[in-house]
């Protein structure tokens, strides 16, 4: 798996040879007894496993910080444990399909007609919006509260007008 943000797991789970929903019970397993923002690396082979993952993990308040795949081809998942307050977002914006800079123009078009501290959530597909995104709120003022990864290749992004 390419860890671009350097996230080291506390555990390891390898479900190799398991099938579903095996990888997904052992993985809740483990996790109910981690710490608030604990990290647990799954590896399964299992091709239902990722979906599982994130519709347990949207459902639950964890994360699945990284989805990816080690160098021989095996299925890798970075599941971070929940505690994250949840962000009730004043308005939301969906912009799936939509590619970059695309995500940033609407938003920036939206944020003119919210109030100062209010709060908008992105939605988007794109793959370089985790970039454009922070780069276009450090420039502004804005401030990004949190970003979550809510899907394969699709992130949240909690965004408070400054």
């Amino acid at each position: 798996m390419k860890n671009e943000t350097q996230i080291k797991p506390n555990i390891v789970l390898d479900m190799l040879g398991k099938v579903c929903p095996h990888p997904l019970l052992g993985a809740k397993r483990v996790v109910e007894e981690m710490m608030p923002g604990e990290v647990l690396l799954l590896r399964s082979d299992c091709p239902g496993t990722r979906d599982d993952l994130f519709s347990w993990a949207k459902a639950t308040g964890n994360e699945i910080a990284e989805a990816g795949k080690d160098p021989e081809g095996v299925a890798e998942y970075l599941i971070r444990k929940g505690q994250r307050e949840m962000i009730a977002p004043d308005v939301t914006l969906d912009v799936t399909g939509l590619v970059c800079p695309g995500p940033v123009i609407e938003a920036r078009r939206l944020f003119n007609s919210l109030a100062l501290g209010q709060v908008m959530k992105l939605i988007s597909t794109c793959g370089s919006a985790r970039e454009e995104v922070g780069t276009w709120c450090a420039a502004t003022g804005n401030q990004l509260l949190d970003t979550r990864q809510t899907g394969p290749d699709a992130w949240a992004f909690f965004i408070r007008k400054g």
